[in-house]
């Protein structure tokens, strides 16, 4: 399974490309979404390679990324006590069903998109693509630094909440 990140926003895009990160319902910088890795995804994903990073993700950022992050339709967080409506025990059976191709829109009550925060220290540089250093395109399995980066917001506007 990929894990798609957006790094840039919605202005000056070509239209094949906003149609592209529209049905990837990845509309807003810092959304995140799971997707197989099937040609059709990738082909999708090479048209708008400049606006988004991807990678395979383990089942351990997962289980985090889920545990910290997902919400159900109503805003709510998921955990042990309400998993059992989407027919699951644990979140790490969840994780197990989603690592063998299920995505996170195959899930009624489950919103398909998850809300990241600004990763810890900042992207490289939006503008080149990974191997140049930068943050944008293919990063392999350096998603997981990056999703783990994402999950736990960075300092408050007043400065009190240091990580």
């Amino acid at each position: 399974m990929l894990a798609v990140i957006r790094i840039r926003g919605r202005t000056g895009l070509k239209p094949i490309v906003k149609k592209t990160t529209e049905l990837l319902n990845l509309n807003r910088i810092n959304h995140l979404v799971i997707v197989r890795e099937t040609p059709d995804f990738k082909g999708m994903l090479n048209t708008a390679k400049d606006y988004l990073t991807w990678g395979e993700i383990d089942k351990e950022t997962l289980e985090m990324l889920l545990e910290k992050r997902a919400l159900l339709v109503g805003r709510k967080k998921l955990n042990n006590d309400n998993i059992k409506d989407l027919g699951f025990t644990s979140i790490s059976e969840m994780a197990d069903s989603i690592m063998s191709g299920r995505m996170l829109k195959d899930f009624d009550g489950l919103v398909p998109v998850i809300r990241l925060n600004p990763p810890r220290g900042g992207y490289e540089s939006i503008l080149k693509p990974y191997n140049e250093k930068g943050s944008s395109g293919y990063r392999g399995k350096d998603i997981n630094k990056l999703i783990r980066k994402m999950l736990v917001p960075g300092v408050d506007l007043n400065g009190k909440n240091q990580n």
